[in-house]
């Protein structure tokens, strides 16, 4: 199990010989950065964007969170995390496009299934159940007609997609920018077990990356 004095040698390996090797890349990106891509993904420990597309620093605008959910657009309540990253990369780095990676195995998905935390208190799991139900929808559809078993989760994990790219869409600085042709949106899966990449069309279907 990896701890925080395993970072700390890790951090020494990186700047011992990653760091020295690519040292005009990073004296480069010390006086700014300016990505083509954001990349919305999932807070899961085994999907991380970079290593998944093998980029390095300073390729992609990355956001993560529970089940690379998008909120929709609204001026209040609260906090706006991914709101102010999205708003950041479309109107102050001028991405031009948009990827929203969801995967397999997604415990977001999972709770959403089962219900694990509904009702629950924040600190016990109402943060979770709170941030989820931007799912609710999706996933009572998905449960008629699946019901709860593997194949729901799998396909409710590519409704996260779905979901954040139409809730994208809400957001006058992406709606804007895609009408002009500046941006382009685009939506991707996971296989951890598989490690294939699914990519979405424009039906909204997922076929393996060729």
């Amino acid at each position: 199990m990896t701890v925080f004095t395993d970072l700390v040698a890790g951090y020494r390996r990186f700047h011992e010989h990653g760091w020295v090797e690519q040292r005009d890349r990073w004296a480069e990106l010390s006086q700014g950065q300016s990505p083509k891509v954001m990349v919305i993904a999932c807070s899961d420990s085994r999907t991380d964007p970079a290593t998944v597309f093998d980029v390095s620093p300073g390729e992609i605008f990355v956001v993560r969170n529970v089940s690379n959910l998008v909120p929709p657009f609204e001026l209040g309540g609260g906090r706006h995390g991914v709101s102010a990253a999205l708003e950041f990369a479309v109107t102050q780095l001028k991405v031009e496009e948009v990827v929203v990676m969801g995967h397999g195995s997604c415990g977001g998905v999972h709770a959403s299934l089962t219900g694990r935390f509904t009702d629950a208190k924040p600190g016990e799991g109402g943060f979770i159940a709170r941030w989820i139900d931007m799912l609710d929808e999706a996933r009572d559809r998905i449960v008629a007609q699946y019901g709860t078993g593997d194949e729901a989760a799998h396909q409710l994990e590519l409704e996260t997609v779905r979901v954040s790219i139409a809730n994208l869409r809400s957001f006058p600085c992406v709606r804007e920018a895609e009408a002009e042709g500046r941006l382009a949106l685009h939506g991707a899966w996971f296989s951890i077990r598989g490690g294939v990449l699914w990519v979405m069309g424009d039906d909204g279907e997922f076929a393996p990356a060729v």
